[in-house]
């Protein structure tokens, strides 16, 4: 058998989530409160100032919570993993778990990533569902849509769009008239794996250039690849990522090949697996 741990990304979040578990790891915690300066705790159980979705804490609140319920199913003898994977910023929870970095250097780092992408404005992403990639692809042509891209391949028949407002709002009726399930603007304040995230990328880059990750432990599955990171370019594939689609279908599809992969999912929700079932079920 081979194990695959998967963590969720942006969008996961949910209020409540954690629940039980900071008071387990308070050292971790505080060091995390103390790279963001507020309580993470707080943040992720109250949401008294309705933060939890915008990105500079969303993305942080996620990568903290998912490593506390990563750290919780080892040390209650959860069966080690033999792959790793996650959805675009669960990508980053799987190089931790992974060991390319602690956690502290992992706040850090996600913080940093959360800021730069929040700062891209006039953005929007939709997830398209009940058409393949191929025909989105041909609908934005044929719309004059191009200045939408491709963000995420979810499954077979769920992908999601990236670009300006004004893009977005043009095309989710265009897909409903074209067949589509449905057409659903996300919960994100921007465009995400796209070409407006090239100037986050840039100085992502520059940010990560302070930093020497370690030799990873546990294979992880790149969004940009959807094939194991190579050791020598862990932090110029992770830059990658931002403008670079989530192709997540292949992804699990490699996974696939594997010797009778079981995925299990960290974290409060179950978002991940739903798309798995759903890839495994088109493959049949």
């Amino acid at each position: 058998m081979t194990y695959v741990y998967l963590f969720p990304g942006q969008g996961s979040q949910t209020k409540g989530m954690g629940l039980g578990l900071f008071e387990k790891y308070p050292h971790l915690v505080r060091q995390a409160d103390d790279v963001v300066g507020y309580s993470l705790q707080r943040l992720c159980l109250e949401d008294p100032d309705d933060l939890l979705n915008r990105t500079e804490f969303t993305q942080v609140a996620l990568f903290v919570v998912n490593s506390l319920y990563y750290l919780d199913r080892i040390r209650e003898g959860g069966i080690q993993p033999d792959f790793l994977a996650g959805h675009s910023l669960g990508e980053f929870n799987a190089l931790f778990a992974a060991g390319a970095f602690d956690f502290l250097t992992g706040v850090e780092v996600v913080a940093e990533r959360a800021k730069l992408m929040s700062r891209a404005s006039n953005g929007q992403m939709a997830a398209i569902l009940g058409l393949k990639p191929s025909q989105i692809t041909a609908i934005l042509k044929k719309a004059d849509l191009d200045r939408l891209d491709i963000a995420n391949l979810n499954t077979p028949h769920q992908t999601v769009i990236s670009g300006p407002d004004e893009d977005i709002d043009r095309a989710i009726p265009i897909f409903q008239q074209q067949g589509a399930e449905a057409a659903i603007r996300l919960k994100i304040s921007g465009a995400f794996h796209s070409r407006y995230m090239r100037e986050a990328q840039t100085q992502f880059a520059v940010f990560l250039s302070q930093y020497q990750f370690s030799q990873l432990k546990i294979p992880v599955i790149s969004n940009v690849l959807a094939s194991p990171y190579p050791s020598d370019s862990i932090e110029s594939i992770a830059c990658k990522q931002l403008v670079n689609p989530v192709r997540w279908v292949d992804s699990i599809r490699y996974l696939m090949q594997r010797t009778d992969p079981i995925f299990i999912e960290i974290g409060s929700r179950k978002i991940l697996t739903k798309m798995i079932e759903q890839i495994k079920e088109a493959s049949r």
